[in-house]
């Protein structure tokens, strides 16, 4: 099937509330055009100066997110532009947006990552963590930042159990964060599940999936 066939198949699935972002990593323009052309208008990457790249070359009214870790000293590179950082990890990581998105008298929205997976190999925060950031005063002098929810990303394994276990651990974490709220806080997003598992992360309360392969067809890792 062509990428807008597959994308047609997807969404057409997908609940009303649930945001899909196209994962345009390794992909080349005119196959993100493709999807583009059939109505697609947000897509991530993972590594900051391809998403730079292909912003520079595409229509401008692309949502860009940011679903990779984050460098913090490459943030200066998206500050302009990008949409949304899912890959928050730490204070110093939003300390270093906020710095950046000055600069260009922006706010620009942000996921907390929360580690839910049992992988050392995953990046994230625990819960408390979590809570500590949103409840700190540091928090309240960044004005040029906004945390809209969190993001986690599932062990990768073929034990589903595993999975929803994990799934359901970042809707908790998401239910006790999303009573904090501040001027720069308003948790209404939770970015989990990919292709091999959008449809347990969406039944596990998911708002944001971020789906690759099923759209655009296995990844090319060869450039």
């Amino acid at each position: 099937m062509s990428i807008s066939e597959n994308l047609k198949k997807i969404k057409s699935k997908l609940p009303a509330d649930v945001t899909l972002v196209a994962v345009s990593k390794t992909k080349p323009i005119d196959s993100i055009m493709e999807a583009y052309n059939a109505g697609q208008r947000i897509f991530g990457e993972n590594k900051i100066q391809e998403m730079v790249e292909k912003h520079e070359q595409m229509p401008k009214d692309i949502q860009w997110h940011m679903i990779g870790h984050v460098q913090r000293n490459k943030v200066k590179y998206m500050a302009p532009f990008v949409s949304l950082i899912h890959g928050v990890e730490n204070f110093k990581v939003l300390k270093e947006i906020d710095k950046q998105a000055k600069k260009y008298n922006r706010v620009i929205d942000c996921l907390l990552q929360i580690k839910i997976a049992e992988e050392d190999s995953k990046f994230g925060m625990n819960s408390l963590d979590a809570k500590t950031i949103l409840e700190s005063n540091e928090l309240k002098d960044l004005n040029h930042i906004n945390i809209v929810g969190v993001m986690g990303m599932a062990t990768f394994t073929e034990d589903t159990k595993q999975i929803e276990k994990e799934f359901k651990t970042l809707k908790n974490i998401f239910e006790e964060l999303k009573n904090i709220q501040s001027k720069n806080c308003h948790l209404k997003t939770i970015s989990m599940g990919m292709s091999g598992d959008y449809d347990l992360a969406i039944s596990c309360g998911s708002t944001m999936v971020r789906i690759g392969s099923s759209i655009f067809g296995e990844r090319n890792y060869s450039h």
